[in-house]
């Protein structure tokens, strides 16, 4: 398979293999799809990190010879299950976690934008959305997602141009949260977001992705909603003990 899960206690990971950059067609994005049902079914799992098995490419994007042997209908019918895949990852509960220590580029940095976070491991390799430079537009989403991470002028800038940017300029137009040494520094990191409470990551989530998109009152209204539910939760009352006895909480979920 092009694309698995595994899941292992706190911390799942899906892993995208297909030799040799990871370009993908309708085949493979169905996989990725059952990948990301896999792990957001795992009740066991906090945070669902996605990466490749390549130590060059992250994800070269869509296969450009399939995109050439189909008709604008079948291209069509990719791009409309990869909005399908790729809203799924914003829906699950735990946090969906980019690590990009190669290449991501077009439909590769767009499966990225998807997740709820992404860091880079610092490398010479290049991130970004060349598709004008075939005539295309980012149609995975990165028009609607690199715009809302990064700001519109800064956006168009990548997209008009189909510019890429190496690890570090893309930390500083916000497109990754950090550029990490090494995979080491990065499992820590993501061990310890795994140690955080799976509730209240869960109801950041629905806030963040469903109230940005909702007016303000009514996004205000989701977050009284949540935050009521969390002030019921065995996990607030285990939070707020710990901070008073001045211990490491120990969260449940529950």
């Amino acid at each position: 398979m092009a694309v698995s899960y595994a899941g292992a206690g706190a911390v799942g990971t899906i892993t995208l293999d297909k030799p040799p950059a990871n370009s993908y067609d309708i085949e493979m994005v169905a996989e990725l799809g059952a990948a990301i049902d896999e792990a957001a079914a795992d009740a066991a799992a906090r945070v669902v990190v996605v990466r490749s098995a390549s130590e060059r490419f992250f994800c070269a994007g869509a296969d450009i010879k399939a995109f050439l042997a189909n008709d604008a209908d079948a291209n069509m019918e990719m791009i409309r299950t990869a909005h399908r895949t790729l809203s799924r990852m914003a829906a699950a509960d735990q946090a969906f976690v980019a690590w990009i220590a190669g290449h991501a580029l077009g439909g590769g940095l767009e499966i990225a934008l998807a997740c709820d976070l992404r860091y880079a491991r610092a490398g010479d390799y290049r991130l970004g959305t060349p598709e004008i430079t075939l005539g295309l537009l980012p149609g995975n989403g990165g028009t609607q997602r690199l715009t809302r991470q990064i700001g519109r002028g800064p956006a168009l800038e990548l997209l008009l141009t189909g510019r890429t940017v190496a690890p570090a300029e893309a930390q500083a137009l916000g497109i990754v949260g950090a550029v990490l040494d090494d995979e080491e520094a990065f499992t820590a990191h993501v061990e310890k977001l795994a140690a955080g409470p799976p509730l209240a990551i869960a109801g950041i989530k629905r806030c963040v992705h469903d109230g940005a998109e909702r007016p303000l009152e009514d996004g205000l209204e989701l977050e009284r909603e949540r935050m009521e539910a969390l002030f019921r939760s065995k996990d607030a009352i285990e939070g707020l003990t710990a901070f008073v006895e001045k211990r490491t909480p120990e969260f449940t979920g529950s």
